[in-house]
């Protein structure tokens, strides 16, 4: 059976203080605010990301795995990003484990050491740990949506 992530208590209530902080305008590193419907209930729901740049292109993932955010973001396949004032609509394409595993190794540069502790890889493992690992950890692209 797969391993299960929870959520420790500070990390979500790191979440809380972060989305009041971005919703205010406060600039925190890559982070933003992502909101999706969800996937039952439709209504939107936001939680904190870290955006990781890679290769010319924005990616999201999950150090928890599976969570809601994800499961909402899979069937909505679109979300909102938010940074004070300032909204994107995007498109989120789900990457395969191989795909993602550069994108994640590139996270890894940027991440927390609290964060790092949720992945079975570090900067110097080989490329096959990463994308064994990547499995485990949802990793979408972010796409623009052409307004207009």
């Amino acid at each position: 059976m797969a391993k299960r992530f929870r959520v420790p208590l500070f990390i979500r209530v790191g979440n809380a203080l972060t989305t009041l902080l971005l919703r205010r305008g406060v600039t925190m590193g890559t982070n933003t605010l992502l909101t999706v419907p969800g996937r039952k209930s439709g209504v939107p729901r936001t939680t904190p990301i870290t955006i990781i740049e890679y290769d010319g292109g924005r990616y999201i993932q999950s150090p928890f795995g599976e969570v809601d955010w994800v499961r909402n973001l899979r069937a909505a396949g679109s979300a909102t990003l938010t940074r004070g004032q300032q909204t994107e609509t995007v498109t989120a394409i789900e990457l395969s484990a191989e795909e993602a595993a550069p994108v994640l190794r590139q996270g890894m540069t940027i991440a927390p050491g609290v964060i790092r502790s949720y992945y079975e890889f570090d900067l110097d493992s080989p490329l096959e740990a990463v994308v064994r690992d990547a499995a485990r950890h949802p990793t979408f692209e972010l796409v623009p949506q052409a307004t207009g």
